[in-house]
């Protein structure tokens, strides 16, 4: 165990290396939109996260209950033993505590002082800030969708426009369409009348578009932002946990060893 802690903390030590270095990242030739790959992608980044957080917590917290549960079930059935006067003086003293008792004593002692709590929160913190980045993912994405709509409604609108105009202009005689006659008011007013339809779903799609450039650089600039401030901090407890646990054990093995050696 002591080996395998202190291998994740030189994974973890690698990746604290790797993340501080995310403030050199130039971004500005990535893609500056969420496509559904991306999008996929950050929820099971999500997905895994949360099984993390989830399995540290089992892990930690299970150990904790284990060594909790022998150490009381040592002081409730720990009967000492006295000496027997009967018994020859060459008899071999018995033994009151068990030698596994002074291991479990500091395997709890070293449990209840390991910094399990700031990993726990630094993997709740970054579980929260991926869930953060696919919230705004998903609005960026239902925009992207308005849009199309809308460009499918305009679409339609300028191609409903364009055959009415035409049938319309087909419809009317040379003296209608002189522009001197005093009809082609309500010629005009009737092409206006429809024109401006078109014109308001030409805005709209204007307006979504900037609501949805903003919300692409918005999506971006506070993802990085949030990557940039959660990962080494997550790192950094994780190597700080792994640091710690793999002392514990190494120490574990010390006392369990020199409890051995006196044994013998």
């Amino acid at each position: 165990m002591a080996t395998m802690w202190k291998t994740m903390l030189v994974h973890h030590e690698d990746q604290s290396k790797i993340v501080n270095a995310l403030r050199f990242l130039d971004i500005s030739q990535s893609s500056k939109e969420t496509s559904e790959h991306h999008h996929d992608r950050t929820f099971q980044l999500l997905v895994v996260v949360q099984e993390w957080q989830s399995q540290f917590c089992k892990l930690i917290d299970n150990q904790k209950a284990y060594i909790k549960a022998l150490n009381s079930w040592l002081k409730l059935n720990l009967i000492p033993i006295e000496s027997n006067l009967k018994e020859k003086v060459s008899s071999p003293p018995r033994v009151r505590n068990p030698p596994i008792q002074p291991l479990l004593i500091a395997w709890h002692d070293f449990l209840d002082k390991l910094p399990d709590e700031v990993a726990r929160t630094a993997i709740n913190n970054f579980a929260a800030v991926i869930h953060t980045i696919l919230q705004h993912q998903e609005e960026e994405m239902k925009l992207k969708e308005k849009c199309e709509e809308t460009r499918k409604e305009l679409s339609q609108k300028t191609r409903k426009y364009e055959d009415w105009w035409r049938k319309y202009m087909q419809q009317r005689t040379p003296e209608e369409l002189d522009p001197e006659r005093a009809e082609d008011n309500s010629h005009n007013d009737a092409i206006a009348e429809r024109q401006s339809v078109v014109d308001a779903v030409k805005i709209r799609l204007k307006e979504e578009e900037e609501a949805y450039r903003k919300q692409c650089l918005q999506v971006r600039e506070k993802s990085m932002a949030n990557l940039k401030t959660r990962l080494p901090e997550l790192f950094r407890a994780m190597s700080e946990v792994a640091h710690a646990c793999s002392e514990m054990y190494k120490n574990l093995r010390s006392i369990s060893q020199a409890h051995r050696g006196n044994a013998n």
